[in-house]
């Protein structure tokens, strides 16, 4: 099968070997003995989150969602906290933008500037520190799962537990939805990653904002309900922090610089001691950039950074006033600091 020479390669660059529990993923070198039980950062600002899970519907223009028959994605929204002017890179391109998505760093900072597969010698990774190497270090268990070859770029040697890029080019939402929901059911990943590739790939093929894009973002709807259904199949809803964005809009066939329609990106967190239908932008003075993905994830879960890797900032507004309060009261986890633009 076609996916089998990818795995090999995912194999030598992550440094792992294959899964005998999950086929379809790869397995690297455990950091402990099987089977231990990986103590969690104590200090988490809401304790009630264990695990968080970032899903990125790559070219999700916000009005597109908006319009389209989503149920599941206006479920989310209405039950956490969420902006539709949150603002991708500057570049508004899938690799360089998911790369400061997942690194909490400026495209100038983690190195990241192209946007395909590129045929080097020897693999070329972020300048960074990614979400998955900085969990791996704090304890978490890590699995990536992206409808694009590129995303190879983000499998750092030895940060991913499971994973799942596809061989070909690109693929679509349905077997990126599949192979999520594999994932979760036999792994339980700590720190998930999903990428749905479909609504990039219409609108490119289609346009944006038509109505074959709309039964895109449609059917996006549908394998986003899948991974969701897992997470509550296996009774790990209640502990988890759920992020959903995107990494670029898009106008006419095209995205790109300076564009607003192709700059702004939905944002909408949901979770225990998450704030419930809250729409951000009643922060006049808080601006979101997909920098703060990784910043607000790292927050949550504990997991230490180091200032000079990261542009980003923790979105501290989504929190519930109580656990506010929490994190303000607690001498352990002060609340950050963080300048508002």
């Amino acid at each position: 099968m076609k996916w089998i020479a990818r795995y090999i390669s995912l194999i030598v660059a992550i440094g792992g070997t294959v899964s005998a529990r999950a086929e379809t993923s790869v397995r690297a070198p455990a950091t402990q003995p099987a089977g231990m039980a990986r103590a969690l950062p104590t200090t988490r600002p809401v304790p009630a989150i264990e695990r968080a899970v970032i899903i990125s519907v790559d070219g999700l223009r916000p009005d597109v969602l908006l319009r389209a028959n989503t149920p599941n994605m206006h479920r989310l929204y209405e039950s956490g906290a969420f902006s539709f002017w949150a603002r991708t890179t500057p570049a508004a391109i899938t690799l360089p933008s998911h790369t400061s998505m997942l690194t909490g760093a400026e495209v100038n900072h983690h190195g990241i500037e192209w946007n395909r597969d590129l045929p080097f010698l020897t693999p070329v990774y972020p300048a960074v520190p990614t979400l998955f190497e900085v969990a791996k270090r704090a304890g978490y268990t890590t699995a990536m799962v992206a409808g694009k070859s590129k995303f190879s770029a983000l499998a750092k040697p030895y940060t991913l537990d499971w994973a799942f890029i596809p061989d070909e080019t690109k693929t679509e939402d349905a077997e990126v939805a599949e192979h999520a929901v594999d994932i979760i059911h036999k792994h339980r990943p700590q720190v998930l990653f999903v990428h749905f590739p479909s609504t990039d790939n219409v609108g490119h093929a289609k346009g944006w904002g038509t109505p074959i894009q709309i039964k895109t973002v449609e059917k996006a709807d549908g394998a986003l309900g899948s991974v969701l259904r897992a997470l509550d199949d296996e009774k790990l809803t209640g502990s988890t922090f759920i992020l959903l964005t995107s990494d670029h809009g898009g106008a006419g066939r095209l995205h790109g610089p300076d564009d607003p329609r192709s700059r702004h990106i939905p944002w909408i967190a949901v979770g225990p001691g998450i704030q419930k239908n809250l729409d951000l932008t009643t922060y006049p003075k808080l601006v979101i950039d997909t920098q703060d993905t990784f910043a607000t994830v790292c927050w949550l879960l504990a997991i230490p950074t180091n200032p000079r890797d990261m542009d980003g900032k923790p979105i501290t507004e989504i929190l519930q006033r109580n656990e506010l309060l929490h994190v303000a009261d607690s001498p352990a986890e002060p609340a950050p600091t963080v300048s508002r633009p």
